[in-house]
């Protein structure tokens, strides 16, 4: 598995990377780096946790420490061992290997004990209200809280309440254990969090062992101390939960992890939201998680991106402590240039026009050379079959073309992309005024696409012989979303209105070069001129090939149809 990552060797350091590199300088925990990626296996991993990932996995390898895999798992009804599997398979997919894989279940034995000391100091209780009760006694950022009926409960009561709330002597909901704190603390927080509650639900690993379960403040920290991490990185969102984290350890006289918070990667025109996803998935929207409109890591690999270029807009990113929106268009410029160096090209017409060659021999085939990548002279060449009759894109014949379109039209002449120049002679229509056929002419003198004579032509155009084409289903993705963000739909209205209509488009009868036959799902491929591409990894077979855009290439004509426009 791979750990070190040519794009990464130049990084300069960003704030956390100072605080670890002062730390590993001043000797604390021996100059020793522990980091961790804990994930709640409840739904699959999406492009924000790509940037934890890199980061954690990034700093541990960067000073030769360690970095654990710790799925939180303290939520039974909505965990899975599905979700736990696939969350390993994208970590190893980005490139990256844990070097102890833990999960917060394993503590629920040394975490009950934990609570139990905290009872024992008057620091933890039993509260018998319901969660809305304890809700409405929070107090707001100006008003203190109020404090519970049941906060001043004695250790001993405390502990057979909880002894009991284990044994499964009461419903959900009955109980709950609170940390006894601050209900006037600025912090809200502070104000007696709850620390466990009960869940009659079965649990993945554990089964049917527990029926109580630590909340995420009374799990991470102290899982964290277990495992000796040095350094708990995680998102601001968690920022509010530091003086907790830090309060847990401090009573419970544990190891001195430390929490660092960072800004979050939000990219525009998606959802980075596991339960909106879900709910995605649910409701059918999508066709999975791996659907290639997500975000998720699946969803991305699927439709043809590369661990590399996510890697590589997580740096671009890079990590500071405000939260921002990051232009999708840095994740596909991430692609773009990932693939310009390592995707071979080929043919493919998407939207096919039947051009008949009128003096080009009948029954005639003959092989022309093509360039396999501009970018990788060792990529080679390949045999291209020309014949008769060709396909070609429609939209690269215009009847009646403005003046700065350059490719085909009436008494136009174009280059042939590693063929000849052809002149449009006719268009045929059908009774309904469709153009159906073009008949054109070629110059023999041409092939290889250079005139003798010296003459130019603006427009190269793609193309595949009718005889020898791959018929194929392409899908054509665009966002998911029609908005930016998800802050710009409005309170009173469903965030699922924002969803683009219009995010997948699919093709039928697409023709593909020949060579195009034996490409294997995971394979990246340019279609000249139209973007890079990828079998589908689920629909995908020789017999009915199924290819996935996976981005675009950049267009002049689309340009100035959009600046007319």
């Amino acid at each position: 598995m791979p750990h070190n990552h040519p794009e990464s060797a130049e990084r300069p350091r960003d704030f956390i990377r100072e605080i670890v590199a002062a730390d590993v300088a001043a000797g604390l925990h021996g100059g020793r780096v522990h980091t961790r990626f804990p994930p709640e296996p409840n739904g699959y991993l999406h492009i924000g946790h790509a940037k934890s990932i890199c980061l954690n996995f990034g700093i541990a390898r960067e000073f030769g420490g360690k970095c654990n895999l710790r799925f939180d798992d303290t939520n039974p009804a909505t965990e899975e061992t599905e979700y736990v599997d696939a969350i390993q398979d994208d970590i190893r997919w980005l490139g990256f290997e844990w070097d102890e894989l833990h999960f917060a279940s394993d503590y629920f034995d040394q975490l009950y004990e934990w609570a139990c000391v905290l009872i024992n100091k008057g620091l933890a209780y039993v509260d018998s209200q319901t969660l809305e009760e304890i809700r409405s006694q929070r107090g707001t950022l100006t008003e203190p809280g109020r404090e519970s009926p049941h906060r001043n409960r004695s250790p001993g009561e405390n502990l057979d309440l909880f002894q009991r709330m284990k044994a499964g002597e009461f419903p959900d909901g009955a109980h709950v254990l609170r940390a006894k704190i601050d209900m006037a603390s600025a912090h809200l927080i502070m104000r007696d969090p709850v620390m466990y509650r009960i869940r009659h639900a079965p649990h993945h690993r554990t089964g049917d062992k527990w029926c109580i379960y630590p909340m995420y403040d009374f799990t991470h920290g102290q899982s964290d101390a277990i495992e000796k991490v040095t350094h708990s990185i995680c998102t601001l969102e968690f920022e509010n939960h530091h003086p907790l984290y830090d309060w847990f350890i401090e009573n419970l006289e544990i190891f001195p992890s430390q929490q660092y918070e960072f800004a979050r990667l939000n990219l525009t025109y998606t959802v980075m939201s596991k339960r909106k996803l879900l709910e995605l998935v649910r409701e059918n929207r999508v066709t999975g998680w791996d659907d290639p409109r997500m975000p998720t890591l699946c969803g991305l690999r699927r439709r043809g991106y590369t661990p590399e270029a996510i890697r590589n807009l997580c740096a671009q990113v890079g990590v500071t402590k405000f939260n921002s929106l990051t232009d999708m268009v840095v994740l596909e410029n991430a692609l773009r240039n990932d693939l310009n160096k390592r995707a071979e090209r080929r043919m493919a017409v998407l939207r096919p026009l039947k051009v008949v060659i009128t003096n080009y021999p009948d029954g005639e085939t003959e092989q022309l050379e093509a360039i396999n990548n501009p970018e990788d002279e060792s990529a080679g060449k390949r045999s291209v079959p020309f014949s008769k009759v060709l396909y070609i894109e429609r939209d690269d014949f215009m009847e009646d073309p403005p003046k700065k379109f350059f490719r085909l039209g009436p008494g136009r002449e174009v280059r042939l992309r590693y063929a000849y120049f052809i002149t449009c002679q006719e268009a045929i229509k059908d009774d309904s005024g469709e153009i159906v056929e073009l008949h054109c002419t070629y110059d023999p003198a041409t092939r290889g696409g250079d005139a003798p004579d010296g003459r130019k032509v603006k427009g190269t155009l793609h193309w595949v012989s009718a005889e020898h084409a791959l018929d194929a289903e392409v899908r054509l993705y665009d966002h998911l979303l029609k908005v930016e963000s998800l802050g710009d739909v409005g309170e009173d209205e469903d965030w699922k209105d924002a969803l683009n209509p219009n995010s997948l488009e699919t093709l039928t009868g697409c023709k593909l070069e020949p060579s195009l036959a034996d490409v294997q799902p995971g394979t990246s491929i340019q279609f000249e001129r139209l973007g890079y591409f990828t079998p589908d990894s689920v629909d995908h077979t020789a017999d009915k090939p199924v290819f996935n855009r996976s981005v675009t290439l950049k267009d002049a004509w689309a340009k100035i149809q959009k600046k007319q426009g």
